[in-house]
């Protein structure tokens, strides 16, 4: 398997969470196994099928995390020399031509995309168009919606 690019913020956030999974979650979901196991009967104990539940998505997860961190190519921006390039990790202010609004993105990895944070993608529509234009080119960005153009106003390695 290739390797996937996250930002150094993503691939810590993964591992806080995978930590939190494994230091809190998992004993609170062993524990609620345990004491649903006292109440008798597992046939007909709906805590104990919960819990039993819970704690295969906790470890379907756990998994996933791993899986994610080992195949993680981990990019930390700020440590390559600035440039008015777009690449992974940057932060690219754009002007949109027809609506003449200004718009900033944070190219990221996939799991780290969140468009209401102003993070997209860098298999999105718009970080495939921006990726490798230089500041004040004009792309032309074709994403489900249709066709819009954009001026790249700003690059930013933060």
């Amino acid at each position: 398997m290739s390797k996937v690019p996250i930002t150094v913020e993503g691939a810590d956030a993964l591992r806080d969470e995978l930590k939190h999974l494994k230091n809190i979650e998992r004993p609170r979901i062993t524990k609620a196994i345990a004491e649903a196991r006292a109440h008798g009967d597992l046939k007909e104990n709906a805590e104990y099928h919960a819990a039993k539940e819970e704690q295969g998505l906790s470890e379907a997860r756990v998994r996933d995390i791993e899986s994610k961190l080992s195949n993680a190519q981990v990019i930390d921006v700020k440590s390559m020399p600035a440039s008015d390039k777009v690449i992974f990790g940057a932060t690219v202010v754009l002007y949109d031509i027809e609506t003449e609004a200004r718009v900033t993105y944070r190219i990221v990895g996939e799991d780290e995309a969140d468009i209401t944070k102003g993070m997209v993608s860098y298999s999105s529509p718009m970080a495939r168009a921006i990726i490798g234009k230089r500041e004040s080119d004009e792309v032309e960005v074709k994403a489900p919606g249709g066709s819009k153009e954009f001026e790249i106003l700003e690059v930013r390695y933060i």
